[in-house]
This record gives structure tokens, sequence and C-alpha cells, in this order.
């Protein structure tokens, strides 16, 4: 009872006086519309600046106009993946089948495959240039990523991260809520090795000579340090998602509430 009263105070605190009127529910409407289109291009523009911080930095893998559209594409990607994560172990720990069905993971499934053959594009784009020429350390950094030390991490990423995905997902049993999600964590694991291939080798190629230094100067490794600070990153967003789930309903009230109201005119109208 001591925690559904401080939940009452914390949502009388925070609703800013909401009271479900026409005029505020007006006001909601036109602010969440203003707001859905304000992100999409604040999205372009913070991966944009990104790939521009990589862009402008000469080194071998980066000196390319193509990372503007290459970056965007491929953080629209990631992100539909990650919804698909959240929408599956949402709709099995909360029960919302009945909001989350099938044809929601379905049309998910549509977008994310959309998405992968746009990332593909701009990845066959990124790399045929380079390929074809084969000139200095842009060659180098191509034969280091296709046949070199690099090269089981590149092909498991091209084909396991990013292909097979979209081959799975372009038939109608792979938009299933459980292939779904075993599609996404691939999709998560080859973008995130991806990112790893984007600035390792890449920093690998000096300018200087540097005979005769330590072996550990010309190789790579994470340390405990940089795993515990990943793995952290990703525990700190799940734990504030699973807060946030636990303070706020999933599915907001009005929604419910239509969706229940749709159900009895559905049992009437069956009935009759």
């Amino acid at each position: 009872m001591e925690s559904l009263n401080g939940k009452k105070r914390l949502y009388k605190v925070i609703s800013l006086n909401w009271k479900g009127s026409p005029i505020q529910q007006k006001r909601l409407n036109r602010t969440s519309s203003i707001l859905e289109i304000m992100v999409i291009p604040v999205a372009f523009a913070i991966h944009t600046i990104t790939s521009w911080l990589f862009a402008t930095t000469w080194r071998p893998g980066w000196d390319s106009t193509n990372l503007g559209p290459y970056f965007v594409s491929g953080a629209f990607m990631l992100g539909a993946a990650v919804i698909v994560i959240a929408m599956y172990f949402v709709r099995r720990n909360f029960n919302l089948q009945n909001y989350l069905t099938h044809e929601h993971f379905d049309k998910m499934g549509k977008i994310l495959v959309l998405l992968s053959l746009v990332y593909l594009y701009f990845n066959i784009n990124e790399y045929l240039g380079p390929a074809f020429k084969m000139v200095g350390v842009e060659g180098e950094h191509i034969t280091e990523l296709f046949s070199g030390k690099y090269s089981a991490m590149y092909w498991f990423v091209q084909i396991i991260g990013l292909i097979l995905p979209i081959i799975i997902l372009l038939f109608r049993r792979g938009r299933r809520p459980l292939i779904m999600l075993l599609v996404s964590f691939l999709v998560i694991l080859g973008a995130w090795l991806k990112r790893f291939l984007i600035v390792i080798p890449s920093l690998q190629h000096p300018y200087l000579p540097i005979q005769d230094v330590d072996e550990s100067y010309l190789h790579y490794y994470p340390t405990w340090e940089e795993w515990a600070i990943t793995f952290a990153t990703f525990a700190g967003v799940i734990l504030m998602v699973s807060l946030m789930m636990k303070i706020f309903p999933v599915i907001p009230i009005t929604e419910s509430i239509n969706n229940r109201s749709s159900k009895i005119a559905d049992n009437d109208t069956s009935k009759k």
C-alpha cells in the first residue's frame, strides 16, 4: 500500500496537472507530432557528425565521403534490431500478446530487412572503390580485412551479421517473434564487431617507423578494464529501461481502454 501511495504522489508531481481534458489531449497530440518529426533530423545529425570525426582524419578506411550515410543507415538498422528485442521481452514478461501481436513483429521484420539492404548497399560501396584500386595503405587495409588477420571477423560480420539476417527476414516464417529475436541478436553482434573493424585495423597503420618495439605495440587485445566498461554500459542501459518499465505502464492507459472497448464491441457483434 505504501508503494502504491508513493507511485500516486510521483505521478501527481510529474503529470503536471494532467486531467485528460480535450484541450490537454490536443496539446499532447500536437507536441507528440512535433517531437516525432524533430527526432529524425536529430538522429541524422548525431550519426553524421560522428562519421565526420572519422572522415576528417586521414586514416586508411576512414578517408571516405561515404561514411555519413554509412553510419546513419547502420544506426537505423541497429536501432530496429534493438526495438525488436525489447518488444519480444516486454511482450513475454508483461503478457502483452494482445497488444504486441505477430503483425507488429512482421512489420518490424520488413522494416529491419529494408534497413539491412540499405546498409548492405553502403557496405559494398564502402569497400568496392578501395578494393578495385588497391593503392598504398588503403590496399594494405583492404587486404588485412579480406584475407589478413581480421578476415574471419570481417566475413563473419558480412555473412552472419548482415546477409543471413536479410535472407531469413525475406520469408514470412522468418518474421515470427522468436526467430526475429535471434536474427536481431545476430544483427547487433555483427554491428558491434563492425565498429571494432572500423576503429582498430585503421589505427594500427603507423605513419612513423616503429621497428624494434615491444610486440604488444603491434597488436591490440581489449583489456579487462575495457571489457568491464563495455558490459557495464549494456547493463546500465538495461537497468534504466527496467526501472522505467517498473514505474510507468508499458502500454498507455488510453490505448488499453481503447483495446478493451474494441474487444467488447467485437464480441457483441459476433453474438449478434
